[in-house]
């Protein structure tokens, strides 16, 4: 089996994968309450979603790893949820169940682009400036929702919309303790510090009577039956839908471009051109889980950027996303057990894996503005507008406007044209507030 993983090619081991897959796991398990939470405004049953959320998870991670053999986890993507309630359902008047008809087909065109090459060739005519500035603003995007975990940050006023968060709470004070321990032993060279951050600070908060312990350890898992099966597509097919089946298209294919690339940077998985190789797999892996996700009852799946926590931790191959799958089936059993880890202490490892995902910033080329300012707009769009795929867009359509307005339009590859173009699309028919 570790021969099917390549474990020696990329210089890891059983023992590092599962310590990879269990710290993934741990920082992002918060999705198993938190995307029901979000769903269940717009109708979806509570119950039902927890485990639509888990086996979408289960399964999108589980081929990610068996056959793609990549430690990138798969679980609903954040930001699209909230589109889907927020705009799709509460604000646009469409159906939860024309909504999720609206990501099967998504889904269905991420799987014919991907097969007949057409999502890869697009991946790797993207200049590296922006691949190197999509992991950075990645890492910013990260530490932003770390740091609000944490309490250190929180919304502000009108005017100065983020403030300083209540740094005399005990939840925040234990969070600054752990980070500060995480750190310490980040820089001791220590490749499991996030897994041991995350667990050192859910000790302390149940220790100290902040955290409350978890009320039981095993429950029986929710129903599906309430939303298996639910989907419209004939609705999502009618004239009126059409832009939102556009929206969730491009803001999936842009985030999972800027994941997959930015990850594989951070696990040392690029090749020389700074492109991810045999890339249509993972990009596949998401495809295909965009048509199960809908079916089972929820909404956009894709790689989560917290699987960036597992690749620090030494996971590079399909066995840390294997684990994570696997922990995510456990969980319909043991969801009162995971779901105990309270968010500042996964606020923790959010924050740390942000400190080492801004390293590349090292790499992007200040002096020369064509290619610095579209990534600048990518780095701190991503983090200032909430939105990986704003950041991205807004990347993809300066870099062309830069270059051919300076006289460099031959540096411009063919494929960034199209990038540029599908970019327009989105802001042409983003719901605007």
């Amino acid at each position: 089996m570790s021969r099917y993983f390549e474990f020696a090619r990329h210089g890891t081991t059983w023992r590092t994968e599962i310590m990879a897959g269990l710290a993934t796991f741990l920082t992002m398990a918060y999705i198993i309450v938190v995307n029901p939470a979000i769903l269940e405004a717009a109708g979806l049953p509570r119950d039902a979603s927890i485990t639509a959320t888990i086996l979408s998870a289960a399964f999108g991670t589980l081929v990610m790893g068996v056959y793609a053999k990549r430690p990138f986890a798969i679980a609903p993507y954040m930001g699209e949820n909230a589109f889907i309630v927020f705009t799709v359902v509460k604000g646009m008047g469409f159906p939860w169940q024309t909504a999720l008809g609206a990501i099967f087909l998504a889904g269905a065109l991420f799987t014919v682009l991907t097969l007949f090459g057409v999502r890869r060739w697009l991946a790797e005519g993207i200049p590296a400036s922006l691949k190197h500035s999509f992991t950075v603003g990645i890492g910013l995007f990260l530490t932003f929702i770390g740091l609000n975990a944490m309490g250190m940050v929180q919304l502000g006023v009108p005017g100065s919309p983020v403030a300083l968060g209540a740094l005399n709470k005990p939840t925040t004070l234990l969070a600054m303790a752990g980070f500060l321990a995480t750190a310490v032993l980040l820089a001791r060279g220590q490749k499991s510090a996030l897994l041991l951050g995350i667990v050192l600070t859910t000790g302390l908060s149940f220790a100290t009577g902040v955290t409350p312990l978890p009320a039981g350890v095993v429950s029986a898992p929710p129903s599906l039956a309430p939303l298996f099966g639910q989907i419209d597509i004939a609705g999502a097919l009618t004239l009126e839908a059409m832009p939102v089946v556009v929206i969730v298209f491009v803001m999936a294919f842009v985030d999972t471009i800027g994941t997959l690339i930015g990850l594989g940077a951070r696990a040392g998985l690029l090749d020389a051109n700074g492109n991810l190789p045999d890339m249509e797999k993972p990009m596949l892996a998401d495809a295909v889980v965009n048509m199960v996700a809908p079916v089972l009852g929820t909404t956009t799946c894709g790689a989560f950027v917290e699987s960036a926590v597992g690749i620090e931790a030494g996971g590079r191959t399909g066995a840390t996303a294997v684990v994570v799958a696997l922990l995510f089936l456990a969980s319909l059993a043991l969801a009162p057990l995971f779901t105990a880890i309270p968010s500042h202490a996964t606020g923790v490892a959010i924050v740390a894996m942000g400190v080492l995902m801004l390293s590349a910033m090292a790499t992007l080329d200040f002096a020369d503005f064509t290619e610095w300012v579209p990534a600048f707009l990518t780095i701190v769009l991503m983090a200032f507008t909430y939105n990986i795929g704003v950041g991205m867009t807004a990347g993809l359509i300066a870099y062309p406007v830069m270059k051919s307005f300076t006289g460099r339009v031959r540096e411009v590859p063919a494929a960034m044209w199209w990038l540029a173009a599908m970019s327009l699309l989105f802001y042409a028919v983003y719901p605007y507030h």
